[in-house]
């Protein structure tokens, strides 16, 4: 069995950073972490970090695309290509994304990805922890760059088809809806992440989603109610909204896109105050532009997603609006870093340790864990991702 031992860098703990680090793996599975070289064997691979960084992989929960493909184009060859590109970011687990899109074409997504998952080899990038179920059920008023065509309320007899398929492992729905509340409920019942995103939910719709099962918000401030928005839906008095609820509970969490154009500097530094990086992880929310050269492109399926132009820095909607990011996760470490004045372990768990507890399976990743999947990168002091090992195995074109 193949073992490797990475030297000469520091590794990035959830709680710290531990300077001339060793870090030992065999096989599929870390080994060792800490400073003694000779817990390592000599027939270890030795792998000097020349100063840089150990780091866990990145686990990203919200993701669209990547490398020109969309996953909504429901193929494995799609899916693969957008899993080898989130790998060259640093990114070794995540959670394909759907956006709003047809029944038929929803399950194409599912199909393609359990495909994939199931198929995996180090050739195929990223591996697929499970789908996050995310469009179609918004509402109207909040879809985004999302096609509001297709946006709907949930139906049992659809929603629990896709929940059927076993695959789906986090469920977005807008917590206003006609049958939110049943949604949420069957999710729980299946072990996800139960999330409201895309919605202009009061206060007291969140605690009545809270009450079924909802634990955690997408992209914050971003398509989602504020107080004014709440007041034209109900008038006077003035609601709390969805960015009141979650800062309030302690028992909610909720997401950052931190590539820089979205939020201020200011703003990503004021989430991670009031939620704390237990609370508070990093995304991508990335489509299909990312490592693509500025253009138009499809936002969700090629055939017929809506259409967006990214300008290289961020994806931007017809009308003006912002449509998602164009950035790798690595990008989304070193704004959150040096921009927001962040610690690095704080902002590496974001992107990894935190993500991996809310979605569930942070007992196989998410950490440099002996016993833990030997999912790890290598950052240099630029923090520019300079190697990439999923389950032991180097992944290769990825810088």
């Amino acid at each position: 069995m193949r073992s490797i031992c990475f030297f000469n860098g520091t590794a990035i703990l959830p709680d710290r950073v531990l300077p001339d680090a060793v870090v030992f793996g065999r096989g599929e599975r870390i080994v060792y972490v800490g400073r003694a070289r000779s817990r390592v064997p000599k027939s270890a691979d030795m792998v000097d970090v020349k100063g840089g960084f150990i780091s866990p992989g990145f686990v990203d929960i919200h993701i669209h695309g990547g490398g020109g493909a969309d996953v909504m184009d429901a193929s494995p060859e799609a899916i693969a290509t957008v899993c080898q590109a989130h790998a060259r970011h640093g990114t070794t687990c995540l959670f394909p994304t759907t956006s709003t899109g047809t029944d038929e074409q929803i399950h194409a997504m599912l199909s393609a990805c359990d495909e994939v998952r199931t198929n995996w080899d180090a050739s195929m990038g990223s591996k697929i922890a499970g789908v996050h179920l995310y469009g179609p059920y918004f509402a109207k008023d909040k879809v985004g760059c999302h096609d509001d065509s297709v946006c709907r309320a949930p139906k049992s007899t659809e929603y629990r088809r896709y929940f059927k398929t076993g695959i789906v492992k986090i469920a977005t729905c807008a917590a206003e809806l006609a049958g939110a509340s049943a949604f949420y409920r069957h999710a729980t019942q299946q072990g996800c992440l139960v999330t409201c995103g895309h919605s202009n939910a009061s206060w007291d719709e969140m605690a009545a989603a809270f009450k079924n099962g909802m634990r955690h918000v997408d992209h914050f401030w971003c398509a989602m109610s504020n107080v004014s928005s709440v007041r034209k839906r109900f008038g006077f008095p003035m609601r709390g909204s969805m960015l009141e609820y979650v800062l309030s509970n302690p028992e909610m969490s909720t997401e950052v896109i931190a590539d820089g154009i979205h939020l201020s500097p200011e703003l990503l530094h004021f989430a991670w105050k009031m939620k704390g990086s237990d609370r508070l992880c990093l995304v991508t929310d990335c489509n299909r532009a990312l490592d693509m050269p500025p253009g138009r492109y499809r936002f969700g399926p090629e055939s017929n997603g809506s259409w967006f132009t990214s300008d290289g820095n961020v994806g931007w909607a017809p009308e003006g609006s912002l449509a998602s990011s164009v950035m790798g996760m690595d990008h989304m470490v070193r704004t959150m870093h040096r921009n927001a004045n962040i610690p690095l372990h704080e902002v590496v768990r974001m992107a990894s340790l935190t993500p991996a507890e809310r979605a569930g399976i942070d007992a196989e990743v998410g950490s440099l864990t002996p016993g833990k999947r030997a999912d790890i990168i290598l950052l240099n002091k630029s923090l520019q991702v300079e190697r990439v090992h999923i389950n032991g195995q180097r992944i290769r074109n990825t810088t």
